[in-house]
């Protein structure tokens, strides 16, 4: 398991050290069924208040880096060894005495090894891999432990194709009983610790300064501009640190008529986060209340313990990591901050918002633009701030561009975690614009908290779209609103509809600017579509009147215009696009496409063709994994392969040859019915094209 959201322990507090050990272990519980034995310190910074916490909660392992050890000495004796340093022997456990007299067992990684995967190429060669790892073992007849520790993400992201090594690793060691593959648990069962050791306090694997990077102008970085700091770090974590503790007393004192034990309700809040249905937040409601609570109360209690989710999210270790507050990370752990303190002022009245902008002030940055943390704050989080009202603008936009719903059904809405449901919906139309009026219910499925609101949508037509939002108030109020836009916009007076949404709706209006990233490309592209087409059109008219004219140009080896190639290149992409995404692509279809662009030599300057052309091969592939025996769909298969590999794209062939290698797995050569060897010829010939070799 690891400490739920990867803050730096020996800098928590202990209240929430001991929430994220309870989290890690019951979100690994519910994913994986059952108890973790170990436990992961993010950046393996540690001190021993968070060991024994792990241990208090029945976790038998962590594992840190070698240069964590201070000393140790076999247990039972009373000299110490001095092993700082990185001098510890890592081949072994070693059992940690802790202050509540409790104790757990700690593994030191193999250093050298973990940073060579790391920082060079040792994933390139997974036999000169596995070679390392046995060669680490020494020559004494005692079990003996190799094992290392990395990322995740260094196998196949930061070294590209990594995890292939590291399997081809593994199985090499595994099939040929070079040594046993084990797990921490086992071997720590079979071969108790016969040292103890001490820790190096508030020490990590990724700082040299002990836990400075996530408090501290230290001096590490990732190399950002010169002349850059981190002084921004101390002075970050203090005005968070001060958010913390001014929301613990609204927490308590907020919650304290709502569920018997506050904190407690929040160690056991992560059966909610882990299972949202409505049963389950009942069920945890009522037995933390002990009485049924209220919709309003539910909705409070349940906003108080996102506040809290939200202050632990606020200290992710990444936030200090790198070079620059207004970086995408610290960006990321000031929004978290932003939703505590929204989360807050919704239940109380105390501007706690205002005094923690007047902290960040105090929060330099690098960049002149910027200034300081206060001013990333109020450019990059305030206004990417969701509250009910922008989710009811966002569903009353993006209802312009859904397919209309029965009549007898309302049409409902699920955007992250709200859910709009449209309660009454009119539209009139006016040749390319439209009005769009009604009311909607938004209710968020985390706090519960719901609302509705009165909308009306100006659709002019392209991207020129404007959206007044307002809370219900009642069917009057509704039905002026209503009559008075619908009366403007029959007359075609689109000023008077907007003075008219103006009037009814004041400073609440909307635009395309509003939606959500991933909705907002999706309406655009729909918006775009229309003008995409008639660009295409004007293209393909060009290419078909100059295409002689370029041939010729490059005949004689003289240079074609880029305002002549560049409409006959996105032609050209268009069709080949239209063609890989279509299930029913011919090879000569490619083929004659593809001697175009050998004739032009144009550049395919696109890196979705490489995707949809690896998509193509691998639906193809998935076809031949299903009837292995229809030589006529390999062949297929193979001139398409081969028609592909000479443009200039790169393929994306991954899928296709983990489809390759199970045919080859499941079918041997010569297995009757097979097609004898004509066919074994052309699957070889296919592993060619797919650059993978049989034996």
């Amino acid at each position: 398991a690891q400490c739920y959201n990867h803050l730096i322990m020996p800098l928590a507090n202990r209240r929430d050290k001991r929430t994220q050990v309870l989290w890690g272990i019951l979100d690994f519980i519910h994913r994986f069924g059952r108890k973790p034995e170990g436990m992961w310190l993010p950046e393996t910074a540690v001190d021993l208040d968070s060991l024994d916490l792990l241990a208090e909660q029945g976790i038998a392992f962590t594992i840190l880096a070698p240069h964590q050890a201070k000393r140790l000495r076999k247990i039972g004796e009373k000299t110490w060894q001095d092993v700082s340093g990185a001098r510890i022997d890592t081949k072994m456990p070693y059992s940690c005495s802790l202050p509540s007299g409790r104790s757990i067992a700690l593994f030191f990684y193999e250093g050298p090894i973990a940073r060579d995967v790391a920082f060079s190429d040792l994933l390139t060669d997974g036999q000169r891999f596995a070679r390392r790892l046995l060669g680490n073992f020494s020559d004494r007849d005692t079990p003996q432990l190799v094992h290392i520790a990395t990322d995740g993400e260094t196998y196949g992201h930061h070294h590209r194709f990594g995890e292939m090594a590291l399997a081809y690793c593994l199985d090499s060691i595994e099939s040929h009983q070079l040594a046993r593959i084990t797990v921490y648990g086992e071997f720590l069962e079979q071969h108790p610790p016969t040292h103890e050791v001490e820790i190096a306090e508030e020490t990590s694997w990724s700082c040299a300064h002990g836990v400075e990077r996530w408090r501290a102008d230290c001096g590490c970085h990732i190399g950002g501009e010169s002349g850059w700091n981190q002084a921004w770090r101390g002075p970050l974590r203090e005005a968070l640190d001060w958010l913390r503790d001014r929301l613990a007393p609204v927490f308590e004192q907020e919650l304290a008529g709502l569920l018997a034990n506050p904190w407690g309700a929040r160690d056991a809040y992560i059966g909610v986060i882990l299972d949202r249905s409505r049963d389950q937040v009942q069920g945890f409601l009522q037995h933390q209340a002990g009485r049924g609570l209220t919709a309003a109360e539910s909705g409070r209690a349940l906003s108080l313990l996102e506040m809290q989710r939200h202050a632990m999210l606020m200290y992710t270790s990444c936030g200090w990591f790198f070079d620059e507050v207004s970086g995408i990370e610290t960006t990321q752990i000031l929004s978290y901050a932003g939703r505590a303190l929204q989360l807050a002022e919704k239940v109380t009245s105390i501007p706690i918002e205002e005094e923690f902008l007047r902290r960040l002030e105090k929060v330099p940055s690098n960049l002149g633009r910027w200034g300081n943390a206060a001013r990333v704050y109020q450019g990059q989080v305030i206004p990417s701030r969701l509250d009910l009202t922008r989710v009811a603008a966002h569903c009353a936009i993006v209802s312009e561009f859904d397919e209309p719903c029965p009549a007898d059904r309302p049409h409902r809405h699920e955007i992250h975690c709200y859910t709009a449901e449209d309660c009454e919906s009119e539209t009139f139309s006016g040749g390319r614009m439209q009005l769009t009026v009604g009311r909607t219910r938004i209710r968020s499925r985390i706090t519960w908290n719901q609302g509705d609101f009165t909308f009306a949508v100006l659709n002019l037509g392209g991207h020129n779209i404007s959206a007044g939002i307002r809370p219900y108030q009642d069917r009057q109020a509704f039905a002026a609103m209503r009559n008075a836009v619908a009366a403007a916009f029959e007359k075609s007076d689109i000023p008077a509809v907007v003075r008219q949404m103006d009037r009814h709706f004041g400073s609440h209006n909307y635009s395309l600017w509003h939606l959500f990233k991933d909705e907002q490309r999706r309406v655009v592209n729909r918006v775009m579509e229309h003008s995409m087409e008639e660009i295409e059109a004007s293209f393909r008219t060009i290419y078909e009147n100059h295409f002689p004219l370029m041939r010729f140009l490059r005949e004689i080896r003289m240079p074609i215009p880029r305002p002549l190639s560049l409409p006959v290149e996105l032609v050209l992409i268009s069709q080949f696009r239209s063609l890989l995404e279509n299930s029913q692509t011919h090879p000569n279809q490619l083929k004659a496409l593809a001697e175009e662009v050998n004739k032009l030599d144009i550049q395919l300057d696109d890196p979705m063709l490489g995707i949809a052309a690896g998509r193509q091969i691998e639906r193809q592939m998935e076809k031949l994994a299903r009837a292995p025996r229809n030589l006529a769909l390999m062949l297929t298969l193979i001139e398409t392969l081969e028609v592909l590999q000479d443009l200039p794209i790169r393929l994306d062939l991954w899928q296709a040859q983990n489809l390759f290698w199970d045919i080859h797995r499941d079918l041997e050569p010569g297995t009757e019915g097979l097609g004898g060897d004509e066919w074994f010829i052309n699957f070889r010939r296919l592993g060619d094209c797919l650059q993978m070799r049989i034996a």
